[in-house]
């Protein structure tokens, strides 16, 4: 007796039967948040030694740093979910102008101020020039804990605009001329601003560069 032709089996790639095939889900909507870290919280979500973070003032899920800020230092902050967008904030190679507050202690003299502009050497080499201008001291809010002052000697403010990453590049930059750093505040990266955003408030802007 003749026996039946076989039917043929559908093939399936990588041995996946189609029934078991999940459709991949939509990548998130990129979106970008600014961020004023105040002073004395760590640049991530997470510590083992509890001290602050993050997660104590940003309670939105998939978003991360683009760039750090120091955890003495204050003020504008990026986060971000999209990794290409992180990448052009963050990657010096990009030059995005960083622009920063920072009370000095001690009278800064023009040949200071020319030697910021024009590049100082540091123990990593020598950075880019800056900008670098004296500043009339700005509106800020109290640093908690307040700045320790030596009471003999007098303190003035700066505006400093770095387009480098490196660690602790400003406060090092400014001791390399004789100007101690006080107190560090960011108030702008590329075109977003801390305007409007008082220590641990946050915002969302359109996630674009």
């Amino acid at each position: 007796m003749a026996r039946p032709p076989r039917t043929a089996r559908p093939r399936h790639s990588a041995g996946q039967p189609a029934a078991r095939r999940q459709a991949k889900a939509p990548p998130a909507e990129p979106r970008l948040l600014l961020l004023n870290k105040p002073f004395d919280v760590l640049t991530q979500f997470n510590d083992e030694q509890g001290r602050a973070t993050l997660k104590d003032f940003v309670a939105v899920p998939g978003v991360y740093p683009a760039g750090r800020l120091d955890r003495d230092s204050e003020g504008l902050l990026l986060l971000t979910n999209d990794g290409r967008l992180q990448a052009r904030i963050a990657d010096p190679r990009h030059k995005l102008a960083k622009t920063y507050w920072v009370q000095v202690e001690g009278t800064p003299s023009a040949e200071q101020l020319q030697r910021l502009r024009e590049g100082v050497e540091l123990n990593d080499g020598p950075t880019l020039p800056a900008e670098a201008r004296l500043l009339a001291e700005p509106q800020l809010w109290p640093r908690n804990p307040p700045v320790r002052f030596r009471q003999s000697v007098p303190t003035a403010w700066l505006e400093l605009v770095i387009r480098e990453g490196r660690n602790r590049q400003v406060r090092r930059m400014t001791a390399a001329v004789g100007l101690p750093t006080l107190r560090l505040v960011r108030v702008r990266i590329g075109p977003w601003s801390l305007e409007g955003l008082q220590p641990g408030q946050w915002k969302e802007v359109e996630a674009r560069l």
